[in-house]
């Protein structure tokens, strides 16, 4: 249960950090967005390490015991590999409208996965 958490956390806070570029256009809310992402960047790593390994976790599990793989884990990996790009290859990162996008869709996923019984 703990797992499921810090993937679900790990998607949303993940998400959040890749999405920035498109939220903090959003009227009124953008600039309060942006600080607050920037407070969290130094920390992203840290939330892409926890991604990926509960993502990992999750589909390790569900390939050799469960009923079959969920979106939830394969996007948690993707969002603990967006977030350790520049670590894990040392190339430039994808571009930002692609990664911003997939971010909104890891929010989503977080948010289901919260709501979504274990």
């Amino acid at each position: 249960m703990i797992m499921a958490l810090l993937l679900d956390l790990a998607n949303i806070v993940g998400g959040f950090l890749l999405a920035i570029s498109l939220l903090r256009r959003v009227p009124r809310a953008g600039d309060s967005l942006g600080r607050a992402a920037d407070r969290a960047a130094p920390f992203g790593w840290i939330v892409g390490i926890i991604a990926l390994v509960a993502g990992g976790f999750y589909l390790l599990v569900h390939l050799f015991d469960g009923p079959r793989v969920f979106h939830f884990e394969v996007v948690g990996i993707l969002v603990g590999v967006a977030l350790l790009w520049d670590r894990l290859t040392r190339r430039k990162a994808p571009p930002a409208l692609l990664l911003a996008i997939f971010g909104l869709i890891a929010i989503v996923v977080g948010l289901q996965g919260l709501v979504t019984p274990d």
